[in-house]
């Protein structure tokens, strides 16, 4: 009954919490780092925020529907957001709402043929690399991020593939980019849009973390950079306010007029979401008085120097241990960290003292015979260790490692969480005691 495109449906982010469920159930602490929820971390948000909120649900007029597109005012509002960039001017018209970005992302590749294809990461947030090869019943088409070179793309692996790839009509951009923490330097970004610009391309760019960088970094806008090449970008509020409960994102499209096949796209999501008659109207709603609040600027910048520390701290923790190939981060709130070639064998393993981890763990391992030596190692972390990561194959990439968070506010927390990671890679790598990383 399924299609071959079921096949690539997988969400290893949430997947692996069923295991460290498991753990919690006998007993084990598990230090969290698999997924990019703030409120999970015990993130507050502000009263402030909060008081907006909560004089919005005492408006009658925020219980109905509102237009299909979204909330009017809410899509001027984010038009003129993006128009004083001065890069690719936008209207209302131009703006889609969505039950969060996992819907925009599902949506825009179901109503793209499946013989069309559009080039992401790798690795790549499997919500897009799952959704794309969905639709093509095949697996994703991938250009390589180089772990060797701060994770940017390797711009000629791209052009070639695009090059001697007909099917290709679009190339995604995650920037900064989940899984691996990178923010795109301005010449990267110009030379994919002449990129897609010599070959009739679309570009996607997923901006959901557009705002969140840190440590001297500040990450360039799609529309700042796109000229006249069609494009779409993704946004939404779950990481920036954070609000992730809301659900809730948008797209904004970029020169419609530039090609007819774009823009009748775009018309078709806009259909699409017609028929299910809007997105949910409460966030919508909440968006320009927090957006526009005078204090929000201010809490945006604190929230992205927190951040920014934390990965300090893990950097002085990890980039120096044996066997890992390790790079700082600038934006969003993960880091990708890969084993070196020939760091993982076969018959590895971590010391567990609890038998009953040790026997879930065998029964893990014995349920996926084939399984990537780093989602082994990810197991073995969880058993011995507590310290729930994604492995980083699991990121439709060929390399192996694991993805970690930059969100837990507890400093005590944070040291002893990577401190575990550090002890368990040279144990599992056997790097000797007494190496320091």
């Amino acid at each position: 009954m399924l299609s071959e495109g079921a096949k690539e449906l997988s969400y290893e982010i949430r997947g692996i919490v069923r295991k460290a469920q498991q753990l919690q159930a006998i007993g084990k602490t598990i230090y969290w780092e698999n997924i990019g929820d703030p409120i999970q971390k015990n993130y507050q948000v502000p009263e402030w925020m909060k008081d907006i909120i909560i004089n919005l649900l005492k408006s009658n007029a925020t219980y109905g529907y509102c237009d299909s597109k979204g909330v009017l005012e809410t899509r001027k509002f984010l038009a003129s957001l993006n128009n004083q960039r001065g890069g690719a001017q936008i209207t209302a018209e131009d703006i889609l709402f969505f039950n969060g970005l996992g819907d925009a992302i599902s949506k825009l590749y179901q109503y793209i043929v499946p013989t069309s294809r559009v080039i992401g990461p790798s690795p790549s947030y499997s919500t897009h690399s799952s959704a794309e090869a969905s639709h093509a019943n095949h697996h994703p088409i991938t250009y390589n991020l180089d772990p060797d070179n701060n994770w940017y793309p390797d711009l000629d692996d791209l052009y070639m593939k695009v090059k001697y790839n007909p099917n290709i009509v679009g190339i995604l951009i995650i920037n900064p980019d989940n899984p691996t923490g990178v923010v795109y330097p301005l010449p990267v970004l110009q030379r994919m849009v002449e990129i897609a610009r010599e070959f009739d391309l679309f570009l996607v760019a997923d901006e959901i973390y557009l705002n969140i960088t840190y440590n001297g970094a500040k990450a360039v806008a799609l529309a700042d950079v796109i000229g006249n090449v069609p494009g779409i970008s993704l946004k939404g509020i779950s990481k920036e306010f954070p609000w992730p409960g809301a659900r809730c994102g948008w797209m904004e499209y970029y020169n419609r007029d530039k090609s007819s096949e774009f823009n009748r796209l775009c018309l078709t999501l806009d259909n699409a979401k017609m028929i299910e008659v809007c997105s949910t109207k409460l966030p919508q709603l909440a968006i320009p008085p927090i957006m526009g609040a005078p204090q929000y600027a201010q809490y945006r910048q604190e929230f992205n120097e927190a951040i920014g520390k934390r990965s300090q701290i893990i950097a002085d923790l990890l980039q120096d241990v044996p066997l890992l190939k390790f790079n700082k981060t600038y934006g969003a709130f993960y880091n990708t960290i890969i084993f070196r070639e020939g760091a993982l064998k076969g018959g590895q393993s971590l010391t567990i003292e609890d038998e009953r981890a040790e026997k879930l763990l065998q029964s893990w391992l014995q349920a996926d015979p084939n399984m990537a030596p780093d989602k082994r190692f990810v197991y073995y972390l969880l058993a011995a260790k507590g310290v729930c990561v994604v492995p980083i194959s699991s990121f439709c990439s060929n390399l192996h490692g694991f993805r970690v968070t930059l969100l837990e506010n507890d400093e005590v927390i944070l040291k002893e969480t990577f401190h575990r990671i550090k002890e368990a890679v040279m144990e599992y790598t056997e790097v000797k005691v007494g190496v320091e990383g």
